[in-house]
């Protein structure tokens, strides 16, 4: 008979300086890169969905784009798991890609947010500053963003037919949650579901072929 390998993380692992909290998320960040544990995601993903969420709506001031960046947040941080180091705790890491990524946001949509400039300290104390620059589009870079806007169109015609109808709805047509789930007569929870697996597949279709929205 062969012997299973023994699936177990050993703590030892686990960065001794790190707070107990964080180390129990670098455990479960183990479980998620080496295991490819699934469950381990969705725990991180529990922990930290609330604290993210509140860090973003305090930046955009819009609980629907609030929610749209904590899941884009997510997704970009679970394909980045493996840069994580144990250097220094995954809430400092996870909180630092949330608000890199909600500034992009902010600079694309030209939102006049406030008190950007006082920054936040995470659940672990480490103070973080954020600083924003107000660009406008030029030209060049408004005929860009079109071209991408095409592009995502493309990469929207290539989903299911279910998947494709809810990024129409959210995207281009500009609902909420709420109204996306009582047209489509869904529970919402199973709209944010499946909108996170449609930023998925979309990300692996752009991948494949090398482009970037």
């Amino acid at each position: 008979m062969v012997e299973r390998p023994n699936r177990r993380i050993d703590l030892m692992e686990v960065n001794p300086n790190l707070s107990e909290k964080a180390q129990k998320d670098y455990a479960l960040v183990l479980r998620a890169t080496k295991e490819k544990d699934q469950k381990a995601y969705a725990e991180l993903m529990k922990r930290y969905e609330g604290a993210i969420f509140h860090l973003i709506n305090r930046m955009v001031f819009s609980e629907d784009d609030a929610e749209d960046l904590t899941i884009e947040t997510f997704t970009k941080a679970f394909k980045r798991l493996n840069q994580y180091t144990p250097a220094f705790a995954f809430s400092t890491w996870l909180f630092k890609i949330a608000s890199n990524h909600t500034i992009d946001f902010i600079r694309k949509k030209r939102i006049n947010a406030l008190s950007l400039d006082r920054g936040f300290t995470n659940e672990d104390g480490d103070r973080m500053e954020i600083s924003v620059k107000d660009d406008g589009l030029d030209p060049m870079e408004a005929l860009q963003k079109q071209e991408r806007i095409e592009r995502l169109r493309e990469v929207v015609a290539q989903l299911k037919d279910r998947y494709r109808r809810l990024v129409e709805l959210r995207y281009f047509e500009e609902k909420s949650y709420e109204e996306i789930s009582e047209e489509l007569d869904l529970p919402l929870g199973t709209v944010k579901a499946q909108l996170f697996r449609a930023r998925d597949m979309m990300a692996k279709i752009l991948e494949s072929s090398r482009e970037t929205i």
